[in-house]
């Protein structure tokens, strides 16, 4: 089965693509999908929508795990990157790809065992799990390719 996992935002989108077959997990790519910081958020959702689609056709993933909204300060913000998570949910239903959608703390769980572990403690639990050279990064891609694994992880259990 292969699983795009997706941290939504509106500046940089981080996925990660890996490959669950049996037990095992395999890091297929993980980046990010950037939008130009000084255009229209209209514009930048189309970009969202057209990247995405792209790499939807690339992969071709069987499911998808989206982080679903948690909490932000600034409300301007939580409303725009609701919009653009409404995009991506448009796009992966459109391309008929399940969606499943995990909180920060259940990612952190599946990724650490623990429900609040740090940035950090992630990166490096990604680099060990995919062996890796290095930790995984930028951090939005990083959070997406833990949002794959939480995926993957329930999948097996279910």
């Amino acid at each position: 089965m292969r699983i795009l996992g997706i941290d939504p935002g509106y500046g940089r989108i981080g996925f990660g693509i890996i490959d669950k077959v049996g037990n095992n997990f395999k890091l297929i790519d993980f980046g990010v999908i950037e939008t130009d910081k000084n255009a229209d958020l209209n514009v930048r959702l189309l970009e969202i929508f057209d990247k995405l689609n792209n790499l939807i056709i690339e992969y071709n993933p069987d499911e998808s795990a989206v982080e679903s909204l948690f909490f932000f300060k600034n409300v301007k913000t939580a409303i725009q990157v609701g919009e653009a998570r409404g995009v991506i949910l448009l796009a992966l239903q459109k391309a008929d790809i399940p969606i499943f959608e995990y909180t920060p703390y259940q990612v952190k769980q599946a990724i650490t065992g623990y429900g609040r572990a740090e940035k950090g403690q992630i990166q490096r639990m990604l680099k060990v799990v995919f062996n890796l050279k290095k930790n995984p990064t930028p951090d939005d891609a990083a959070d997406a390719l833990a949002i794959a694994f939480c995926h993957g992880n329930y999948r097996i259990i279910k």
